[in-house]
């Protein structure tokens, strides 16, 4: 009887045991909860992939173009010669079929999975004395960007600067979200990194 009475509780104690250690690897603390919730949450946004447009106060010229890399997204800027919260930059962004040349129509060549016609009311020329202010070429990539070992973007072709507004073709990997807003002097593009990935 006493052999009994001992196997039962050593049963007793290893199912206890057992149960125990189940519980505390199941379980998350609210320290890993609280991280893992944060890390879902770092890149969440409603950008949406639609046209995104805003109408000009004035055509300042362009200066420059440049490109940066950021953990959720890659972003293009263009740089507005004498921009202000007043004097607002207009553009007009969105993803085409392909990219056609304001003026002659031309299809210029873009690489990637998808193509983002960017318009930006600002020439590459100086309105005031026609003298150039931004050495973009059509067909051409964007001089002095280089997008080697970018995320989402693939390529980039200067299209034309017509009637006070330059073109810009950017070969981006898929058609995911993207944001465009201004701050004074610049025009900013984010092309998220994945549909659920984007800050």
């Amino acid at each position: 009887m006493r052999r009994w009475g001992t196997a039962l509780a050593a049963m007793t104690l290893a199912g206890g045991a057992l149960a125990a250690t189940a519980g505390t690897a199941g379980a998350v603390t609210p320290t890993a909860a609280k991280a893992a919730t944060k890390a879902a949450a770092a890149c969440e946004t409603g950008w949406g992939s639609g046209e995104k447009t805003a109408a000009p106060a004035g055509h300042a010229p362009l200066e420059n173009i440049r490109t940066g890399r950021h953990t959720c997204y890659d972003r293009i800027v263009f740089d507005v010669k004498g921009a202000t919260a007043a004097d607002r930059v207009g553009y007009r962004v969105e993803y085409v079929d392909a990219l056609h040349q304001d003026g002659s129509g031309e299809e210029i060549p873009v690489s990637g999975g998808a193509i983002l016609d960017i318009h930006v009311s600002a020439p590459s020329y100086d309105p005031g004395t026609g003298g150039e202010s931004y050495p973009g070429r059509a067909r051409k990539p964007l001089p002095g960007v280089d997008i080697d070992g970018y995320q989402t973007f693939r390529d980039t072709r200067f299209g034309a600067s017509f009637e006070g507004e330059t073109q810009v073709g950017l070969g981006v990997r898929a058609r995911l979200p993207f944001r465009v807003f201004q701050t004074d002097g610049h025009v900013v593009v984010d092309v998220a990194h994945s549909w659920n990935a984007v800050r």
